[in-house]
């Protein structure tokens, strides 16, 4: 392609509202830009590498055994409501009515248009298992999209969807698309790790999320150094700890006047304790049922981890009128002495031996306390989030806590979508039974900005090879030079011939701004024509990636390339 026919509008300031180096970076290569709130024009450097993801994707999938369909973006709310899925998805399903007062919604994802497709299609064991994909946009309306194309409310995904007999079956499927994984995030170049993770909204039993490592990312990874265990921070599982409190002689409960003393830190200055010595008891509306979670003073309720372990749809902080009804005190001096609901405390409190707590009573704690001599406690759970240096639920080993961006996202579904739609199979004794359904899904775009995130310097993008738009760039110095021109013009000709997706710099430029463009937009190999190695029959290839520089003979630099490229790729 000839520079001077691209639409290609590179700037040099970054717009004001990216925060991320990627969202500057693609706005600045003239990759993307900006349509409305969270919606984006894929221009054509951005489109180009958007397509080479897809095809890795695709061919992955394909070689797994899943097969590629095409399906509605718009949703009738029928399916939504026989899922039960269009009241709890919440608002970032857009909703509307077309012109016969229908309800619809632009789908955000696709588990209840496949599944009515599959039952209506597959009768009997025999045409099980199955794997269907596509390659589509999909649309949720965020309350605050950021970030560029890495959370918008457009955007492309891959989703698959698995159909099996049992559970067995199910596992091989699951198996088979998170190996897959594997193999395009390395395809890419990418430095990721699958992590355990929590099912959300999509449902199902079991997960996992791959993350590609970056200190931007939004997310927070858990991982052990001593095994294979990795999950997000909502998922990350603390062990039970083996503890074993040595008695020791408590005094009474005593109650303390704290007036103006609310948070756990005012608290442990005030009573001369450590925070760790405070419990903080939170009071949950758990599916309109109010429980008390209590928790050390240091640590943070996960609570992901409070709405699994209560197997409930809906978990939120109480409101003041609920606070004041179990406690009989304002909020922020909840106690679990005298509580009127349900009591379930953290693993920690195990290790806790006479505790700090509130009295229920405002302006007042209580000390001295001690868990089934002042209050009933019989339910410990993994409650809290995790922090560095905590234990491996795994192996015993530590903890790290690193930053990472979610690129992809394999659900084991099980029977959620299949039995709430009916999506049943004859078996082979002629008895109904329900499918077993997985679901997995890749952000496109989101992996081509994490990419972005993973791979640029302080002069631009630095693609990897299999993502690259370009994989080389000529760089006349002197366009108007009969000799630089005519040299730069069959080298481009050679390479094309070669099938090298490549672009010439043809434009009556200054030298250093061709060289700025080019890192900007990262192309992976840059050929530099100038008098002077020309006259000595030579040009210069930079590898963008690394900075080395070569001398090549013109004759040999296409051969060179190809090898090159070849290499990079295999």
């Amino acid at each position: 392609m000839r520079y001077s026919e691209m639409f290609l509008p590179t700037v040099r300031e970054a717009p004001s509202d990216a925060e991320l180096i990627s969202h500057q970076l693609m706005v600045r290569a003239g990759m993307i830009r900006k349509l409305t709130s969270g919606v984006y024009s894929w221009l054509p450097l951005g489109y180009r590498t958007l397509r080479k993801f897809e095809e890795i994707v695709r061919r992955q999938m394909n070689l797994s055994g899943a097969q590629e369909v095409f399906l509605p973006m718009v949703q009738p709310a029928e399916l939504w409501q026989e899922s039960g899925r269009w009241v709890y998805y919440g608002k970032e399903l857009l909703r509307f009515r077309d012109r016969h007062d229908r309800e619809c919604c632009l789908g955000p994802t696709h588990e209840e248009v496949i599944t009515d497709l599959v039952r209506n299609e597959i009768k009997t064991y025999r045409q099980l298992p199955k794997n269907l994909y596509q390659i589509q946009t999909k649309f949720r309306d965020e309350i605050r999209p950021r970030f560029g194309v890495m959370r918008s409310r457009e955007f492309g995904m891959k989703d698959a969807y698995s159909f099996d007999v049992d559970e067995a079956g199910s596992e091989i499927s699951y198996r088979k698309m998170f190996e897959a994984y594997k193999r395009i995030f390395s395809r890419c170049g990418l430095n990721f790790r699958p992590v355990e993770a929590d099912s959300g909204s999509i449902g199902g039993s079991y997960s996992h999320e791959f993350m590609v490592m970056a200190d931007s990312g939004e997310d927070a990874v858990c991982y052990c150094g001593s095994c294979d265990y990795a999950a997000n921070l909502e998922k990350a599982e603390i062990a039970r700890p083996d503890v074993n409190v040595q008695d020791v002689e408590v005094p009474p409960m005593a109650e303390v006047h704290t007036p103006a003393v609310r948070t756990i830190e005012d608290v442990a200055r005030f009573l001369d304790v450590k925070p760790s010595g405070v419990v903080k008891t939170l009071i949950f509306s758990a599916d309109e049922v109010p429980v008390a979670v209590l928790v050390r003073g240091d640590h943070d309720v996960n609570e992901i981890k409070v709405k699994n372990y209560l197997h409930c749809g809906l978990v939120e902080l109480a409101d003041d009128e609920t606070i004041k009804k179990v406690t009989g005190s304002v909020k922020g001096f909840a106690g679990a002495v005298g509580i009127k609901c349900r009591i379930i405390a953290d693993f920690s409190l195990l290790e806790m031996g006479e505790m700090v707590m509130g009295a229920n009573r405002e302006d007042f704690h209580l000390r001295h306390i001690i868990p089934n001599r002042d209050f009933p406690l019989q339910e410990f759970a993994d409650l809290r989030v995790v922090r560095d240096n905590d234990l491996c639920p795994r192996c015993g080993g530590k903890i790290t806590i690193a930053r990472g961006i979610e690129v992809g996202h394999v659900f084991k579904l099980g029977l959620k979508y299949s039995r709430a739609m009916r999506a049943v199979f004859l078996d082979k004794n002629g008895k109904e039974q329900f499918m077993y359904m997985g679901c997995y899904g890749i952000g496109i775009g989101r992996t081509v900005a994490a990419t972005v995130e993973q791979n640029n310097d302080q002069d631009g993008i630095v693609w990897p090879v299999a993502l690259a738009p370009y994989h080389v760039i000529i760089t006349p110095v002197n366009v108007n030079e009969k000799q630089i021109s005519d040299a730069a013009e069959n080298l481009y000709r050679e390479l094309i011939d070669r099938g090298v997706e490549v672009i010439l710099d043809d434009r009556d430029e200054r030298v250093g701004v061709k060289f700025k463009d080019a890192d900007l937009i990262g192309i992976p190999w840059r050929v530099t024509i100038g008098p002077k190695r020309l006259a000595e029959g030579n040009v210069e290839i930079k590898r963008r990636c690394s900075g080395e520089t070569k001398v090549i003979a013109l004759n040999e630099a296409a051969d060179f390339l190809n090898a090159e490229i070849i290499t990079a790729l295999s």
